[in-house]
């Protein structure tokens, strides 16, 4: 197996994971417990992802607020020190380079996490955007620091209990500078899975390694890419190169199509002029046309993300044609089975994303192709919870 390796690798293949390549990464897909195993201690305990392959940038000097300002979608002035918050690289066309999160962790310091796919056509743009802001240094760090993610009911005590100097974050995007077994780290109160505690790790690579032993010997669960997979789509969370990026018709998804994208998005008159804006008004204004019921907006944004709950027995892969009405109204961008507790154990529901014609609307019915044959299924509200 090829591909680059994580200061965990080690202890993945130690904990019986299965590897795969990810994005040039070689990266655990599941545990010996499996993948349902892994969605469910999430939900009801602790859950503990390597995120350490994920792209990490720092960016500080004069103007990042101005520089980052431009790039990103998201209102930067807004953060102030210890916030963070989602942003979107934007093309000049609305459509996404790539999705990430900003952290502000110093008040002359920002972090900026990126999918690890795309780091290499990330750093590449903003290295180009760079030129009109000479005096702002930006380094890659994402070998240097490494990154886990601890999600579930339990992780606040199991972390506290670790926790030697500094207070965590007590509410949703907030960053800490904290002592963990004797270590610096920021620990951010964020996450993928759709978990209200939640927190996401970020140190030096040796006192992570420590760490990660340390949160499983006081009662997380490791956790790969299939759970994460799994938990993200159950949240209705967007994934890079499915529900945002290229289509499977070789077209550009826009941006404001994803519902979750929309958070990382700012037209307020404060944000000033940055990189999508005119598009995205435009992608804007069709949104709120269609939300009342007025398809003039449909040349700017034809067809929106939605989560569809399939009722029938079977599995909606990426791919999965979707009718509505009787004619072709799109696809399956994500689509997978995942266990929902029941208080004596756990079932199974098949839930997907979809990218369908705008007009589709929560309680709408919908027939997805799998196999040769129909699925009935409605769009929904939402999957988890």
């Amino acid at each position: 197996m090829e591909g680059s390796k994580t200061v965990l690798y080690d202890r993945h293949l130690a904990a019986g994971a299965k590897m795969v390549d990810f994005a040039g990464w070689q990266m655990p897909i599941q545990y010996s417990g499996g993948i349902v195993h892994e969605h469910l201690r999430t939900r009801r305990s602790a859950g503990l992802f390597d995120v350490s392959h994920m792209g990490r940038f720092l960016l500080r000097g004069c103007g990042a607020i101005d520089f980052l300002q431009r790039i990103l979608t998201s209102d930067v002035s807004a953060l102030k020190p210890g916030d963070s918050q989602y942003a979107i690289l934007s093309d000049e066309n609305g459509f996404a380079i790539d999705d990430a999160w900003l952290y502000r962790y110093r008040e002359d310091a920002y972090l900026l996490v990126v999918n690890a796919s795309n780091r290499p056509k990330d750093w590449d743009h903003l290295t180009n955007q760079l030129k009109r802001n000479p005096s702002l240094q930006m380094i890659d760090v994402s070998d240097r620091l490494a990154m886990v993610s601890l999600q579930g009911p339990q992780s606040l005590e199991i972390l506290q209990a670790l926790l030697e100097e500094g207070e965590l974050p007590g509410k949703r995007n907030r960053i800490s500078t904290v002592k963990l077994l004797g270590a610096e780290a920021y620990v951010a109160r964020t996450g993928y899975t759709g978990e209200p505690v939640c927190f996401e790790i970020i140190g030096e690579s040796s006192p992570v390694v420590r760490l990660w032993d340390t949160l499983l010997e006081k009662g997380a669960s490791p956790i790969g890419l299939g759970a994460r997979d799994t938990l993200r789509l159950e949240a209705a969370l967007p994934l890079y190169g499915h529900e945002l990026g290229t289509d499977l018709e070789g077209r550009e998804i826009p941006i404001l199509a994803s519902p979750s994208s929309r958070f990382g998005v700012s037209l307020a008159p404060g944000k000033g002029d940055f990189i999508g804006r005119a598009a995205l008004t435009r992608q804007h204004d069709a949104l709120v046309r269609l939300q009342a019921g007025d398809i003039a907006g449909l040349a700017d944004l034809p067809r929106r993300i939605v989560p569809v709950a399939i009722l029938d027995r079977g599995i909606a892969r990426q791919g999965a044609k979707v009718a509505r009405d009787g004619r072709t109204a799109g696809y399956v961008t994500s689509g997978t089975m995942v266990p929902v507790w029941t208080g004596e154990g756990h079932e199974l529901k098949s839930v997907a994303l979809a990218y369908v014609d705008s007009r589709a609307s929560v309680g709408d019915r919908l027939a997805v192709e799998v196999r040769g044959k129909e699925l009935g299924a409605v769009v929904a509200a939402k999957h988890l919870g």
